[in-house]
C-alpha cells in the first residue's frame, strides 16, 4: 500500500542541534528511494508502507546510535484507494485555484 507521511523525528538527550540528527535520517530516507522533502517542522516522504516504515526504523537506530537515548516521533501518515496521488499533486492543484498571481508562476 502507497502512503504519503510527515515524519518528525525529535531526539532528546543529544544536545541543542538536531541538524546532524536531521541529516542522518534525511540520508536513510534518500538511500530508500523514498524522496524525501524536508520542511521546517519535519520531512515529508512517499513510497510503500513497508519501505517507509523500515526507513523509519533505521532512523531511530541510527540516532539511539549517534547518543540519543531518547527519540520522540510524530508520523501523520495519508493512503488511497480511489486513484495514486502524491504530495507534488495535491500542492500543484491548490496552487492551480490560487491562481498564477498567487503562486508567483
Amino acid at each position: 500500500m502507497k502512503l504519503t507521511a510527515m515524519i518528525s523525528v525529535i531526539p532528546i538527550g543529544g544536545g541543542i542541534s538536531l541538524s546532524p540528527y536531521v541529516a542522518a535520517c534525511e540520508r536513510i530516507f534518500r538511500e530508500a528511494g523514498l524522496s524525501p522533502v524536508l520542511h521546517a517542522q519535519g520531512t515529508n516522504v512517499e513510497g510503500e508502507w513497508d519501505d517507509v516504515m523500515a526507513a523509519l526504523k533505521r532512523c531511530h537506530e541510527t540516532v539511539h546510535g549517534m547518543g540519543v537515548p531518547r527519540i520522540s516521533t510524530y508520523v501523520k501518515l495519508g493512503t488511497r484507494t480511489d486513484r495514486e496521488a502524491s504530495g507534488e499533486d495535491a500542492v500543484r492543484s491548490v496552487r492551480e485555484k490560487l491562481g498564477d498571481e498567487e503562486t508567483g508562476t
